[in-house]
């Protein structure tokens, strides 16, 4: 749509005011202005030109950018993983020692425990030994050895114990 300047310019007079002129030609007022505005729309033309290249490099450089920001992110990825995996399997190293610690002394707390009741058996075996062959004596009717005996067997000097109701 034509804008109210357009619309005015239609009543302007078509040449200089003076006398007439004969056969004159009308003022072509579109080629004036097409003419006044070609130097500046080339200059835009040449600028959009530019401002198209621009964009197009920015686009390359950022598509390059994203490709290498997406190859360290998988290296960075690659190294927490590995780094990862380092890490659990020291951990399990430290906890698998501790529990071999651990079960190491356990073990030795177990053999001095198995040491000591060795030893409180070895103390206790001859005093059992001989009271349950007196017992078996008793029972068997045998007479045991005069002395050989402790309480509980005749002979002693508190004599013969009495067994069962």
């Amino acid at each position: 749509m034509a804008g109210f300047r357009d619309f005015l310019l239609r009543f302007r007079p078509v040449g200089s005011p003076g006398r007439a002129a004969p056969g004159g030609v009308p003022a072509d007022r579109a080629a004036e202005l097409t003419a006044e505005l070609v130097p500046p729309l080339s200059l835009l033309e040449e600028a959009e030109a530019e401002a198209r290249g621009i964009r197009d490099e920015a686009a390359r450089t950022a598509a390059e950018r994203r490709r290498v920001a997406e190859r360290q992110a998988e290296e960075i990825v690659e190294r927490a993983t590995a780094h990862a995996r380092d890490l659990r399997a020291r951990t399990a190293a430290r906890v698998r020692h501790q529990a071999e610690a651990a079960a190491a002394a356990l073990l030795d707390a177990a053999e001095r425990e198995v040491s000591a009741v060795r030893s409180r058996a070895e103390a206790r075996m001859p005093a059992l030994l001989d009271r349950v062959a007196r017992l078996v004596a008793e029972d068997i009717g045998m007479p045991s050895a005069p002395g050989a005996g402790g309480p509980g067997t005749p002979g002693h000097p508190e004599g013969p114990r009495k067994r069962g109701p």
